[in-house]
């Protein structure tokens, strides 16, 4: 049986290994997971960014 679609688009990060045992030392401790903790921080960027250039608008 073929694996299903997922929901949302997966994207491999490489990033050394001590960065990552720190990104999951901080996601631990926000009840998170390493995945959310990343997510977490991308949006955080993107508003940040959104802040200072104007709403970013996607054409589907």
């Amino acid at each position: 049986m073929p694996n299903a679609p997922h929901k949302y688009p997966h994207y491999a990060l490489r990033i050394p290994s001590p960065t990552m045992d720190k990104l999951k030392y901080i996601a631990e401790y926000n009840g998170r997971s390493a995945n959310k903790e990343i997510e977490q921080l991308i949006l955080k960027h993107i508003a940040a960014w959104e802040r200072e250039h104007g709403e970013i608008t996607i054409d589907s």
